[in-house]
């Protein structure tokens, strides 16, 4: 008896591993405005909440918004372009999905990342895999993480309900969503965030390897 019918992830630092490519498209974006760099640390702990706050977390403080939404569509024409250039699955993630699918439990990604960057990632990194895959969408009255939004709209589209779900994500966020849907969440350490933080996020369920996150999906977990 598997211990979860219905399974959402988050994808940047829980599937993918897409931090060195959010660096370079940050700093490519930053240096076509004419502004510093940032570091892959700063980088790592400005993301999470989409591209928007990425780049205004990026640019310098006082930046005027019109000079802000320059670097944003500097970001996402460069990160189009990129997105996948040192982009993968974190080792062992393709085969614990492989396995979920084969025992039977639904699965779906929500995302903050822009939604033509989520789109075109899953369909080449992970074929198949996902009965429900949605990117950041507010203009369709869906709201980001960790708003339950995204999380509900995927649910529908699935044809399941909160009864019998698991979240899994990597960061504070992820957290947070979980508790607003009111859901189990199961957190990755491999991510974009330290033990600690995840604690002091109120994180309680970690798991370290793929192999250990499928056995607590499925129940089968010691």
């Amino acid at each position: 008896m598997r211990a979860y019918e219905t399974v959402v992830f988050d994808l940047d630092g829980t599937l993918l591993n897409t931090l060195e490519d959010l660096h370079l498209s940050t700093n490519a974006a930053l240096a076509a405005n004419g502004m510093p760099e940032r570091s892959l640390e700063e980088v790592r702990r400005f993301v999470g909440n989409g591209i928007r706050k990425l780049i205004s977390r990026a640019v310098p403080a006082g930046t005027d918004p019109a000079a802000q939404e320059a670097v944003y569509e500097s970001f996402r024409a460069h990160y189009a372009a990129h997105c996948e250039d040192h982009t993968g699955p974190y080792p062992g993630i393709p085969e614990m999905l492989a396995l979920l699918r084969a025992a039977g439990v639904r699965l779906a990604v929500v995302s903050n990342k822009g939604d033509f960057a989520v789109q075109e990632l899953i369909a080449r990194q992970f074929p198949g895999a996902f009965d429900a895959v949605l990117g950041e969408c507010e203009e369709r009255g869906i709201r980001k993480k960790p708003a339950p939004d995204m999380v509900n709209a995927a649910l529908e589209r699935m044809g399941a309900n909160r009864a019998g779900m698991a979240y899994v994500g990597d960061s504070e966020v992820d957290v947070q969503t979980a508790a607003n849907v009111g859901c189990p969440c199961v957190t990755c350490s491999w991510g974009f965030r330290t033990h600690e933080e995840l604690l002091a996020a109120g994180a309680t369920t970690f798991v370290d390897t793929p192999a250990e996150l499928e056995r607590v999906l499925l129940g089968t977990a010691d």
